[in-house]
């Protein structure tokens, strides 16, 4: 080991200091920097390799793609438009009317740190792909099809898309009676966004893709299954409070 081999075999500055190398210093340094993901490694995350290429610009099937997304957002209602402006916010509480109202902030403070924990190793998964392929989104290239705030990211896969995949896979584990309510609420996230113009719909399809592969990979993790079996326990040990609260309401009626 390097540090044993330095604490065996120090170097003696002249006058009897002892002066510890400037290697070792920057190795401590620099040892954050190549830490390994806690879930991840670099390799388990190729959505490049993954997907296929977007249509080309000025191709059939981009102009068919196009419109699409020009078909779907000119027939949008109010009460779409509510809801995928709602769900671009990506939080775990999107899932609440497929949950319980119960599933609020606060409640299940380990469930909450471990999706905190999982968020900069999933948007390096998708960032890697969006940054090779570039593609335009729809409003750039069609500026009637522009909604709110344009956003600084490229187009495909849909990142929403990926982690609306991802947190429904995630909920479902842990809540499984729940399962296809959650499934359908991921599922919704994606197409919001080409509802609201941020998308083609083969950016939402590519991100589904996306988010399965990064979540089959998860479930590979050590660290990921402890924590993920942590999030269930506390889910649990919630439902029996509120049914040990049930039960008293009932005694003392």
């Amino acid at each position: 080991m390097i540090v044993k081999s330095i604490r065996q075999n120090p170097i003696r500055k002249p006058g009897g200091h002892f002066l510890i190398p400037t290697f070792f210093l920057l190795l401590c340094v620099a040892a954050p920097i190549f830490a390994a993901d806690k879930y991840l490694e670099a390799s388990q995350t190729g959505g490049i390799a993954l997907l296929a290429p977007p249509p080309a610009p000025d191709s059939t099937e981009q102009a068919a793609d196009l419109a699409s997304a020009r078909a779907v957002f000119h027939g949008r209602t109010a009460d779409e438009e509510t809801r995928a402006r709602k769900d671009a916010s990506l939080t775990l509480f999107n899932f609440t009317p497929a949950i319980g109202e119960f599933f609020q902030p606060g409640k299940l403070p380990k469930l909450e740190q471990f999706y905190q924990d999982l968020k900069p190793e999933i948007k390096e998964a998708i960032t890697i792909p969006k940054n090779h392929w570039k593609r335009k989104r729809p409003y750039e290239i069609d500026s009637a099809l522009l909604l709110g705030k344009p956003e600084p990211s490229f187009s495909y896969p849909s990142g929403h898309s990926a982690v609306g995949t991802i947190q429904s896979l995630l909920l479902a584990e842990i809540f499984p009676e729940k399962r296809e309510a959650i499934l359908a609420i991921g599922r919704n996230i994606g197409w919001d966004r080409v509802i609201i113009g941020k998308h083609f719909p083969t950016d939402v399809s590519a991100g589904r893709v996306l988010g399965q592969a990064i979540f089959r990979e998860l479930m590979k993790s050590p660290a990921f299954q402890q924590n993920l079996a942590e999030a269930k326990a506390e889910v649990q040990a919630m439902r029996q409070i509120q049914l040990d609260k049930l039960e008293e309401t009932k005694v003392s009626q």
